[in-house]
């Protein structure tokens, strides 16, 4: 059959290009969505959180005028000892402290369980509240003014006895102040040395410690305390030793000079009555 539309080899020839090249065009049409699939993924993906940001201060925190390389250093000790969100997540601990008395706090609520054989008393005590009872002898103290005294002391054992235990959780806490003050040696050890000292907090504000912060591990080693920040010698130099793990935490107890916290358990669940009921 005839026609008298002329042969188009324009087109014939467009269309043996089309025919050549569309199976690599697809493959770059392809190619590029991956990329695209790609980029989003890596541009979608949150950021890995720094040390620093999983370990956020307490308000009243001194972060002015604590170096960046001491509150590096805090965060690298948090890190070790388990991190923030497995100690904010720790409920019930328990321990004794040198032998005098048996604690058992709540972490979540604040409650507070003492007791001490040496003089027959029980203290239950809420520490963020201020409120609770006390027994001596066999004998509940009702008095307003004795009971809130006594409660006011039983606060302060407990401030004292768990900065024994939990110390390395609070480097970053309300009127804490961190210094770097380079390495040192401390019985045939080079450590990283980490001051503290505070600012109108807790019962002893004028104290200072020095912590001997293992250079590999970040581990808390040795703590020298002072009873006056201006003081040059310590009062103490202890060791933070025999770490174990409790719950999902690890903490320094039973250590190799016979001082400090002993019999420590971390329990996720414990009877209300322990904290209400003598």
């Amino acid at each position: 059959m005839k026609t008298d539309k002329p042969f188009d080899h324009t087109e014939s020839r467009l269309m043996g290009i089309r025919m050549r090249y569309l199976p690599k065009l697809k493959s770059l049409a392809r190619l590029a969505m991956v990329l695209t699939g790609v980029f989003c993924i890596a541009s979608c993906t949150p950021k890995p959180k720094t040390l620093g940001e999983l370990n956020p201060p307490a308000e009243g925190f001194d972060l002015v005028h604590s170096d960046p390389a001491a509150i590096q250093l805090a965060d690298s000790i948090m890190h070790a000892m388990g991190g923030r969100e497995n100690w904010d997540n720790t409920r019930f601990i328990s321990w004794n402290f040198f032998g005098r008395r048996d604690l058992t706090w709540d972490k979540k609520t604040g409650r507070v369980r003492i007791e001490s054989p040496g003089d027959s008393s029980i203290y239950l005590v809420n520490i963020n509240t201020g409120e609770g009872r006390v027994k001596f002898h066999g004998v509940e103290l009702t008095e307003a003014d004795t009971l809130e005294k006594l409660l006011e002391k039983a606060k302060s054992i407990w401030v004292n006895d768990s900065y024994w235990l939990t110390m390395p959780f609070k480097l970053k806490d309300t009127g804490v102040t961190l210094k770097y003050m380079g390495e040192d040696t401390l019985k045939n050890g080079r450590y990283n040395i980490l001051e503290m000292t505070f600012a109108n907090v807790g019962f002893t504000p004028e104290n200072k410690y020095k912590l001997y912060v293992g250079i590999q591990d970040k581990m808390i080693k040795y703590w020298a305390y002072y009873n006056n920040a201006k003081k040059d010698t310590a009062n103490f130099v202890r060791p933070w030793d025999n770490y174990q793990k409790y719950g999902n935490v690890l903490l320094s107890a039973d250590r190799s000079d016979d001082g400090g916290p002993k019999n420590v358990k971390v329990v996720d669940d414990l009877p209300d009555k322990l904290f209400t009921d003598f």
